[in-house]
């Protein structure tokens, strides 16, 4: 009897001490140890590892923000090959599936091409503020695969309604000819429509600081910003100063944010065989990196995950020019050229006169190269392209090496920040796992927001009775058309709104028609009874 009353008391005790400690977990963290309120996401796009050693090497050893939180590998290859496009691999990191060449947040042509949701859109349903921060003009693959939904990236007009009407908070970078009306195949004026809608507008850096909005589009060029070491700071905002704007706007909302940062031109310096282009933008990616790393810090309860979405260029610190002597070459090869230039090849170029007459006075004073020899001269004024002879007389100087103009299959470097009561996402991964982690810790559930938000419109009508039909008479302007009994219900594609009987009703996502089918929100066809 005193055996069992012992043991009855030792039961008793042991879960006193438990349920004290789980009272004491639960006081000490808000939500499950895997979730976190905000997550920034930042792509590097094009950036490999040699481009992140050669930043940091220009700046003598300098660690770069993204060091302390390098985290491990990510895979890059697409559904069908090893070497990616941006925008299937941007819509892995978007949505978690791997898909065809050219395809924006859609599944392969095997699956239907069907729209897949984004965390972007994932997180914008559990009632959190989104944003998009970019180089390039808004509607290029990335950060379409975040906001958008097409099987053609090169589609700025489709895309770019979508992202118009997909509900964001915050978007900043170029790309306004997309949105103009007399620009547009349809003719539609997004720019009075993000007005109507409550954004602020706004085209300048000093309206972007000045801005108290809580919803913000800014658009700082037509088309695209230009290159770091290139860019007039009363023109155009730093990737660094976007990103800390659109959190300054994001985190005013309690329930949280996701936001998205490309640094878009590190891939298109390297396409062009740029090394000071390549500098100058992974520098400029860094810098927002370091306002995201510190904004995390001080909040506490906010990840931020780092990854490229392919390499380009197959950038090398060396090249055949030292395969004799590379254990002899010192730092000061490789850089001294590097450090004189103040203009990336594009930026140098734009210095020229009509007739190229000043190209030697130019490529010194711009490009660092002082010593520019006649046969280099002849070749920078006779080139269709100037860029290629003038990074080519770089090149042989700096012995930056490359392999192709396009983009290469290698694993990517991946950072991680996360606080201590979150997971953090380590070792080789796929693209894919990263997207997944992000909504495991934003605590959102990608298939069920898929669910939601993109359902097979006409069978899923018909099943009520309802008769439906794209109504394409005005083809830059198809509607979706719904018809049962008295009910007459309209859905216009490419936005998030309904008409039924004439009440206009928005929907939580936007239409899309993939070229044969439409995908509609299943609070659009909860409409129809």
């Amino acid at each position: 009897m005193k055996i069992q009353i012992k043991r009855i008391l030792a039961l008793a005790i042991t879960a006193g001490v438990l349920w004290g400690c789980a009272v004491g977990i639960q006081a000490t963290y808000a939500k499950p140890h895997h979730t976190a309120e905000n997550v920034i996401m930042l792509i590097p796009d094009g950036s490999s590892i040699a481009s992140t050693t050669l930043a940091r090497l220009y700046q003598d050893g300098k660690p770069l923000a993204m060091d302390e939180i390098a985290a491990g590998l990510s895979k890059t290859y697409w559904s069908d090959g090893p070497i990616t496009d941006s925008a299937p691999g941007g819509t892995a990191l978007a949505t978690g599936h791997k898909t065809y060449n050219a395809y924006v947040g859609v599944l392969p042509k095997k699956d239907g091409e069907k729209p897949v949701a984004s965390v972007l859109e994932a997180a914008k349903l559990e009632g959190k503020a989104t944003g998009l921060v970019v180089t390039s003009n808004i509607q290029h693959a990335t950060p379409a695969d975040f906001s958008a939904h097409y099987p053609d990236r090169g589609r700025y007009d489709i895309l770019g309604e979508q992202q118009v009407y997909n509900r964001l908070d915050v978007v900043l970078g170029a790309g306004s000819q997309y949105l103009e009306k007399d620009k547009r195949r349809d003719k539609e004026d997004l720019v009075r429509v993000l007005k109507d809608k409550g954004y602020e507008y706004i085209t300048t850096p000093q309206e972007m600081q000045s801005s108290k909005a809580n919803k913000l589009w800014g658009m700082f060029d037509p088309d695209r910003l230009r290159r770091d070491f290139d860019r007039d700071p009363k023109k155009e905002p730093s990737l660094a100063e976007m990103t800390a704007k659109a959190l300054e706007v994001l985190s005013k909302d309690k329930d949280g944010f996701f936001l998205m940062v490309e640094g878009s031109q590190i891939d298109w310096s390297a396409h062009a065989k740029d090394p000071v282009g390549v500098i100058s933008d992974v520098l400029a990616f860094d810098k927002a990196v370091g306002v995201a790393l510190d904004f995390a810090k001080k909040d506490g309860n906010t990840v931020v995950v780092a990854v490229s979405d392919h390499g380009t260029g197959g950038i090398t610190i060396g090249d055949a020019g030292v395969d004799g002597d590379y254990y002899k070459i010192p730092f000061s090869r490789i850089l001294d050229t590097l450090k004189k230039a103040k203009l990336t090849s594009e930026g140098t170029v734009s210095k020229f006169s009509p007739d190229r007459s000043n190209v030697r006075e130019v490529v010194a004073e711009y490009y660092g190269i002082a010593d520019l020899t006649a046969e280099e001269e002849k070749a920078i004024k006779e080139a269709r392209d100037p860029n290629v002879p003038l990074v080519a007389a770089m090149r042989a100087r700096c012995h930056i090496g490359w392999t192709t103009i396009g983009h290469t299959g290698e694993d990517v470097p991946m950072y991680v920040y996360a606080p201590k009561t979150v997971e953090r996402l380590t070792g080789v991964v796929e693209n894919t796992d990263i997207a997944k982690y992000v909504a495991k810790v934003m605590g959102v559930d990608l298939d069920k927001t898929t669910e939601r938000l993109f359902v097979s419109a006409k069978p899923a009508y018909e099943s009520k009775g309802a008769t439906a039909e794209l109504d394409v008479t005005d083809e830059q302007n198809p509607v979706f058309v719904v018809t049962k009994g008295s009910y007459v219900l309209k859905l216009s594609v490419n936005k998030n709104i309904a008409e039924l009987n004439g009440k206009i009703i928005e929907l939580p996502g936007v239409t899309v028609y993939n070229g044969t089918d439409v995908y509609v929100s299943k609070d659009a066809i909860n409409l129809i009874k």
